[in-house]
């Protein structure tokens, strides 16, 4: 490579390396902002079923078809689901396992609908996008797991020296 192509790529990487870290700093606030917007989502989803139980019930049994449960069950697991999940992933504790939780919901709420408006799909999958970047890369250092049970486990883990 010419020099002056060399001295043009290491400017490059130069220019590019605050942006990089900027990039880095937002990660955080990112996550935190996917969390909160996945589990307003679902909690408000999940307050609407308790606010009229047997309305709930009804539209499990009539319109949601999830496979393998009955509806009742179905709509206890559902609405559970739906309120505790939501506030783990918002705290940040166990928040892979609530990630991954709320992806479950989602995919049962699109395949037990016989019919979905594209609006209703897109949004389905808007989230199930944000929750799936939340499960694989982690809730983000504003969490509970970062913050407090990432520090305790280490201080609890056994010293490997020999």
């Amino acid at each position: 490579m010419p020099s002056s192509a060399l001295a043009l790529v290491r400017r490059c990487v130069t220019l590019w390396q605050p942006i990089t870290r900027a990039l880095e700093n937002l990660q955080a606030p990112a996550a935190l902002l996917a969390r909160a917007y996945v589990a307003e989502a679902f909690f408000r989803s999940g307050l609407t079923k308790i606010r009229d139980w047997d309305i709930t019930l009804a539209l499990f049994a009539d319109e949601y078809h999830v496979p393998l449960l009955s509806p009742g069950a179905a709509a206890v697991m559902g609405t559970a689901g739906e309120l505790l999940l939501p506030v783990l992933l918002m705290l940040g504790l166990g928040g892979r396992f609530a990630a991954l939780g709320l992806s479950v919901v989602n995919g049962v709420a699109v395949i037990s609908l016989s019919e979905i408006a594209p609006a209703a799909l897109q949004q389905h999958i808007t989230w199930g996008v944000l929750l799936a970047g939340l499960a694989i890369h982690g809730v983000g250092r504003w969490s509970l797991d970062c913050a407090v049970v990432a520090p305790a486990l280490r201080k609890k883990a056994p010293d490997n020296k020999s």
